[in-house]
């Protein structure tokens, strides 16, 4: 199993960014998929979660209405969208093949900074 993010980088405050993170190594199709993320010094934290057929999505409170997580099949990668971005959204996002926190693998992370 192999997950690797792209995307991140730094933005400010009220910005977008766009993750993505290509699977291999697993049945893509057949997987839920899940966001999560660490902001320097704290827990790991659920951020959204997809599940395999309908694309239906869930969202933890703190980013529900301006994250939105997707799923391309064909490509083996997940995506999150990530817009009205806030200054305690800065982490290292990780994608993970499970649903919420019960995920068996994940990838190295990529930095967000939302920094003005």
């Amino acid at each position: 199993v192999e997950l690797v993010e792209s995307g991140g980088g730094l933005v400010q405050p009220g910005g977008s960014l766009r993750l993505s993170c290509a699977a291999s190594g697993f049945l893509f199709g057949e997987a839920w998929m899940t966001w999560v993320r660490q902001a320097s010094g704290k827990e790991l934290e659920w951020v959204s979660s997809i599940y395999t057929d309908d694309g239906k999505a869930v969202y933890a409170d703190s980013v529900k209405g301006r994250f939105a997580i997707s799923r391309d099949n064909a490509k083996s990668t997940v995506y999150l969208q990530m817009d009205s971005l806030k200054p305690e959204d800065t982490a290292v996002y990780y994608c993970a093949r499970g649903y919420r926190e019960n995920y068996s693998s994940r990838g190295r992370g990529t930095q967000v900074t939302v920094s003005s």
